[in-house]
């Protein structure tokens, strides 16, 4: 168990289980930042930052932004793809899929203290690799028809079992996941359930309460 701390700022503890809240973006910074704010206060134990191609400085902006949400909470702030923003910004680490940065060259800017996630796909070859490498945690999927990624290729659910026998890191579940559906995913094995467009849309804290509800022992 790792714990991470700043001066005069609370303490997160990693491995977490429980709601992965990542963003999609707003139609503004301000209401990204109320949208978070409200998935923490729902029970959101982890918080990505995830805006595909989005302009340089509004990106900047945001992170700032959502760093200083998430430190205050002791909830950690994670970055999709982008290692430069990550640093810049101070995140707590980043997400990386098949086509971003290498896992070393991410841990070597980053530094040793950052957390470090890999997606996976239905791939628990690349997932051992991947925590071989360092990478904190690893994500599977999709497992349900994805508004999101709907082109997306499908994971098995007996992925998440085998992974949970065979890695020493948390394993994350993303793709389609509604309150409805996420229970078998926790039971196969998923300690984090991602959701993107579940959390989309009105009463946000409302949503996150629904996922973070599946998570009693969190």
């Amino acid at each position: 168990m790792r714990r991470f701390h700043a001066m005069n700022e609370p303490v997160f503890v990693w491995p977490v289980r429980g709601l992965y809240a990542i963003t999609d973006g707003a139609s503004s910074p301000q209401a990204l930042v109320d949208q978070v704010v409200a998935w923490i206060a729902g029970g959101a134990r982890v918080v990505q930052y995830r805006d595909k191609g989005g302009d340089a400085g509004r990106r900047l902006e945001e992170g700032q932004a959502l760093r200083t949400v998430c430190r205050a909470a002791g909830v950690p702030l994670l970055i999709n793809d982008d290692v430069a923003l990550a640093l810049a910004i101070r995140a707590d680490g980043v997400h990386l899929g098949r086509d971003d940065a290498d896992l070393r060259m991410a841990r070597a800017c980053l530094g040793s203290q950052a957390l470090i996630g890999v997606s996976a796909y239905a791939d628990l070859a690349r997932a051992r690799e991947a925590v071989a490498l360092g990478a904190d945690y690893v994500a599977f999927g999709r497992f349900f028809p994805s508004v999101t990624k709907p082109d997306a290729p499908p994971a098995p659910i007996e992925v998440l079992r085998a992974a949970r026998r065979a890695l020493s890191v948390p394993v994350v579940a993303i793709g389609g996941i509604t309150p409805e559906n996420a229970g078998s995913l926790i039971a196969a094995g998923a300690d984090l359930v991602a959701v993107i467009g579940g959390l989309a849309g009105l009463e946000p804290q409302m949503r996150a309460q629904r996922y973070a509800a599946l998570f009693p022992a969190a």
